[in-house]
């Protein structure tokens, strides 16, 4: 269907014929300015008179410009179709840290050894990819937290920019109470109304300990729990790293930094759980368990795609109006 965004512009259709009736155009002064003997070696040109019979079509081509300038000013749409969007009223914000120690080449993919940060990439590629209906937030965080993707159900935008992360980008230290706070603080600002039932998750992934930042995790932990956020810890790193040196292999333990009784008990306080990833097909396993939260059911909302039609009454007009500058020529 055909639809005026702005109706109340067309109330200006009738202002030609106004000024026309009301406001007539004082009569031009006949007295020539010089006395000349031969009047007719002097041809001036003759502009158009909207009252002679001989041009009533410029007139008419006039009027009918104004009224479609007038219309694409109105913001003529076509609406299509609704379309019915699957809302899980599930809200999810997912923190990931970017800190040095996620230089460290750990797990394996396709035989080959990656960092941890690609890892994370690779198995939150499908689990972000299958969040059709939820809303996703994403916030990075190393030294300092930032929030790299407000909540919104645009995941592929999501997806793109935790792709293009790098290790390093919001400092080397790691603040897990701050990426904490920054999500609770989104979480909250997302929320429409008092009234808007969401089951609001936080996904912290990290390999270390608090560092950095001006919260602890344990007192961001307590606020996150006043407001019903749940947060799903994951520590990941290898217990066991077999590396060569000058003295033949040597077994080391790469994960010596990550402080697993933290991310235990922000989770416990939180209602959330703590999962332990050593290497990637357990990392995907993890997903797998987050992508079954059970969601709160919302009403069905429907989306009405909307193409705009102004360019076609706007293009028609210019055209008219070059005509009838032509024809003054």
């Amino acid at each position: 269907m055909l639809q005026l965004d702005w109706p109340l512009v067309l109330l200006l259709l009738p202002l030609p014929l106004v000024l026309y009736f009301f406001f007539p155009a004082k009569p031009i002064a006949q007295d020539a300015a010089l006395k000349v003997p031969f009047l007719d070696d002097f041809k001036l040109s003759q502009s158009i008179d909207f009252h002679s019979k001989k041009t009533p079509w410029v007139k008419y081509l006039s009027l009918l410009g104004w009224c479609l300038m007038v219309l694409a000013a109105s913001r003529p749409q076509w609406l299509g179709e609704p379309i019915s969007i699957n809302i899980s009223g599930r809200d999810l914000m997912m923190a990931v840290d970017l800190s040095d120690s996620m230089r460290v080449e750990d797990f394996e993919i396709n035989g080959n050894f990656v960092d941890r940060l690609t890892a994370t990439k690779v198995a939150m590629n499908e689990f972000i990819n299958n969040r059709k209906g939820d809303r996703l937030g994403l916030i990075l965080f190393g030294t300092q937290a930032y929030l790299q993707t407000p909540m919104t159900f645009d995941i592929r935008t999501v997806n793109r920019l935790l792709q293009e992360s790098a290790i390093g980008l919001a400092g080397e230290s790691t603040a897990i109470g701050d990426a904490i706070g920054l999500a609770l603080k989104r979480l909250m600002a997302s929320q429409n109304s008092e009234s808007e039932k969401t089951s609001q998750v936080l996904i912290l992934i990290t390999d270390g300990a608090n560092t950095a930042g001006a919260v602890s995790p344990m007192k961001a932990a307590q606020l996150a729990a006043e407001k019903d956020l749940k947060i799903y810890t994951i520590g990941i790193g290898a217990d066991q790293m077999t590396r060569n040196t000058w003295f033949g292999e040597q077994t080391i333990n790469p994960s010596t930094q990550l402080d697993e009784k933290t991310l235990r008990g922000i989770a416990d306080v939180t209602g959330g759980r703590y999962f332990r990833a050593h290497d990637t097909e357990e990392m995907i396993k993890i997903y797998d368990l987050l992508d079954k939260l059970e969601p709160v059911e919302q009403d069905e909302e429907k989306f009405r795609p909307n193409s705009a039609l102004f360019h076609w009454p706007l293009s028609l007009a210019l055209c008219l109006g070059f005509i009838i500058c032509v024809r003054r020529i």
